[in-house]
């Protein structure tokens, strides 16, 4: 990354770009893309054809032997990349994990209760993680606690399927639930 300094105040402030321009490209040789096709130049070649459209030579890939360039307006250039990466955070859906805990004593009016939290958060699209702790005397039955998750899963099967099956991991055994839809 080319590193740029700006005054203000007396103070020196860096700038980082995440493209290199002009002379900021040191290797001999660059490959310039032009429309469909590309063709590959020495730098003081490439330097030259920028200066005489008036923009700027600017490194697209980095890390290779030799490097991609194009003739265009850096300005420009930084304004439709971020328009671009806007449009794709616009689109994209951030997948939620929600979290049900319960215990293995649980009655039927909670666990009703529970199951149609998780049947909610299951329509809006987000996965579900079921939790169940074992407290004192309740981790010599963990059989128990297994089938209560089994059902609760069953119950669910209309819209959710089991993505993780009930683990029992120190004091706690979890399960995770994904929406039917999505993979």
């Amino acid at each position: 990354m080319a590193i740029r300094r700006k005054r203000s105040f007396g103070k020196s402030r860096r700038v980082i770009r995440e493209h290199r321009l002009n002379a900021e490209i040191t290797e001999p040789k660059v490959r310039l893309i032009e429309g469909e096709g590309a063709r590959i130049l020495k730098i003081e070649d490439a330097l030259e054809e920028a200066k005489t459209a008036g923009v700027d030579l600017v490194e697209i890939a980095k890390g290779q032997a030799v490097p991609i360039v194009r003739i265009i307006d850096y300005g420009r250039f930084k304004f439709e990349k971020a328009k671009k990466d806007k449009e794709s955070k616009k689109n994209q859906k951030v997948m939620q994990v929600k979290e049900v805990k319960m215990g293995p004593k649980i009655d039927v009016g909670d666990f009703d209760r529970k199951c149609s939290m998780a049947e909610s958060f299951l329509n809006e699209g987000d996965n579900v993680k079921v939790t169940m702790r074992f407290r004192g005397r309740e981790m010599a039955h963990t059989g128990l606690g297994l089938e209560k998750m089994k059902s609760f899963a069953e119950k669910l099967t209309g819209i959710g399927l089991m993505e993780k099956n009930p683990r029992l991991e120190g004091r706690l055994m979890t399960m995770v639930l994904r929406p039917k839809g999505k993979k």
